[in-house]
């Protein structure tokens, strides 16, 4: 289409002095979708009359159309003192059991676990998870686990939590682990995408952690940041980890080696950056400006200086939190103390990353947290979910919806998804091993649970395994390996059980005593009640009873018949 830069100019969004002009990516926008057609104006009456026609082909796209939707307060979670701390995280992770939120809690720190149908107005005394002698500032849930959730806090302490299922019926104070090993606090906390029990954290001591939570041993640390590191993804195996530094630098480092593989100044503002790692490899960060305007980019990790889009969004001042969706690659941008959450597609034809949409909401947001797609609704053809926490309390549920009229499975909305079961152990991705993430199909192992689609697996998951979470002295007493299943031993058929032979022998030697006791009491009984009429035909003949002679000896134990000569109350 071709545009006369004369009628442009024209158009009052771009000559009068009191609209304010959009940003650069939402006037190119508007440049492409209105028609500027050449016109004789000077005419009276003539008819405007376009000089060219033009055909714009829209782009294809499933997902141009989805449109978020908050649920009634009813079905939200209200009464919720969210933590007022200055710290930059979204204060909210959930899983398709369970919503934890960090809140104020005088004492300490501590967050509450709800479980999803517990909805309503929450009671100021609900049971907390409080352990911490500092505020929380991270919380994450495993995701291999849904039972198990890490926090870190101002203590410097990491401590990982078993929840269970049916949520808290009292204030959990006792971890399963504690991890020491910061000397400031803790505001990062990451788990590991493939490897089971393997959990990332970072401090304000510009060190970062991976940890081995079954055993409770740090297994790398890495001392690669000269300041505050302000977040960190894993790639989609596992492999990578990207990093982001108060120093404006974004860094690709290979945890096992510990060297840092390539670095770039993401953004040229002093504020806090955001980076994460998509399914095929790009990189995409946001960020702030010069001027501070806050930006969005998207960079392979071969050339992280050279950005392949930078876009300005505008001139806020809160942190953009990106949050990704590797099955639709949709990515959602939500920033501290905005009303908006607006979402992009990231595709391989320029300009590579496309605007969808805008979600509008009256009320800025504190956090935000969203669902795995183990627990949307596929039913109602939801893609995302997501529990935005308002300042007046209030978390409010968010879905949003792709809209299609058929209620049958779409199977071009849902390809297999990521599974709630680990690729690798700990000691397998240690030694240098890398698997794709375990998935799965909702269409086959969907269960409908308080609205939501979650594995079956899910639902009955308790921590039995020998890897999940146990203490060096259980290991000690079960003197069992810590080698976790893999997913094929999961998979077969369980074995007969069969007890150890000392248990068998002590059980029998038990039941022989019992068998030998109560034969002793049926003939103290036969013994009492043959005494007893003795007496009775005594006392009816009219004779004194006779003198007390020395006990006889017992008789001999009767046998077996005896039993049915007594009396059917005797026993």
């Amino acid at each position: 289409m071709e545009v006369d830069v004369a009628d442009i100019k024209r158009h009052n969004s771009f000559t009068s002095p009191n609209i304010r002009r959009a940003p650069i990516s939402k006037r190119v926008g508007r440049e492409r979708c209105h028609s500027y057609n050449a016109q004789d104006s000077k005419k009276p009456g003539s008819r405007l009359q376009p000089t060219k026609m033009s055909f714009r082909v829209v782009r294809s796209s499933k997902f141009r159309h989805v449109y978020g939707q908050a649920l009634k307060r009813e079905q939200c979670y209200d009464n919720i003192r969210v933590s007022k701390s200055s710290w930059d995280s979204t204060f909210c992770a959930v899983n398709p059991k369970f919503l934890a939120i960090i809140v104020e809690s005088a004492g300490g720190g501590a967050f509450i676990v709800l479980p999803h149908n517990k909805v309503g107005r929450i009671p100021a005394d609900h049971p907390l998870v409080g352990g911490h002698k500092g505020p929380v500032l991270d919380i994450a849930w495993c995701p291999h686990n849904d039972n198990v959730i890490a926090s870190g806090s101002e203590d410097c302490v990491v401590k990982v939590w078993q929840i269970p299922d049916g949520g808290l019926s009292r204030t959990l104070t006792e971890p399963v682990v504690d991890l020491v090993y910061h000397q400031r606090r803790v505001g990062l906390v990451l788990w590991h995408p493939t490897a089971q029990n393997v959990l990332l954290t970072a401090g304000s001591d510009n060190q970062i952690a991976i940890w081995n939570v079954g055993t409770g041993e740090v297994l790398i640390s890495l001392d690669c940041h000269p300041d505050l590191i302000y977040s960190a993804c894993w790639n989609w195996t596992g492999s990578k980890l990207l990093t982001t530094c108060r120093d404006k630098k974004i860094r690709i480092i290979d945890p096992r080696k510990g060297e840092v593989e390539s670095e770039a100044i993401a953004h040229e503002g002093s504020k806090a950056s955001r980076a994460i790692f998509l399914k095929h490899g790009l990189v995409f960060t946001t960020g702030f400006s010069r001027m501070s305007e806050r930006q969005y980019s998207l960079r392979t990790p071969d050339a992280l200086n050279e950005p392949i889009v930078t876009v300005e969004i505008d001139t806020s001042n809160g942190v953009m939190f990106p949050l990704y969706d590797p099955d639709t690659n949709l990515i959602y941008l939500c920033g501290k103390g905005d009303s908006v959450i607006r979402y992009f597609e990231v595709t391989p034809e320029p300009p590579f990353v496309h605007y969808i949409n805008t979600f509008q909401t009256p009320d800025p947001q504190r956090g935000i947290g969203m669902m795995p797609k183990r627990g949307c609704d596929v039913a109602t053809c939801e893609i995302a979910k997501f529990y935005r926490l308002n300042n007046s309390g209030l978390c409010q549920v968010i879905s949003m919806t792709v809209p299609r009229k058929s209620e049958l499975f779409q199977e071009d909305l849902y390809p297999d998804t990521l599974s709630d079961e680990a690729s690798l152990t700990a000691d397998e991705w240690l030694a240098g091993e890398d698997a794709e993430p375990c998935t799965m199909s909702l269409k086959e192992r969907a269960l409908l649970v308080q609205g939501g689609y979650v594995a079956g697996r899910s639902t009955t998951l308790t921590v039995t395994k020998r890897n999940a979470l146990a203490t060096p002295r259980d290991r000690e007493r079960d003197k069992e390996p810590e080698r976790s299943p893999t997913p094929a031993a999961r998979d077969a058929p369980p074995a007969a059980a069969t007890p150890p032979p000392a248990f068998t022998a002590m059980v029998e030697k038990q039941l022989s005593d019992l068998v030998e006791e109560i034969r002793k009491l049926k003939s103290v009984i036969v013994k009492q009640e043959n005494r007893i009429r003795a007496l009775e035909a005594t006392v009816k003949a009219g004779l004194a009873p006779p003198a007390p002679s020395p006990p006889a000896p017992s008789p001999p134990s009767p046998p077996n018949n005896h039993d049915d000569a007594m009396a059917p109350d005797e026993v």
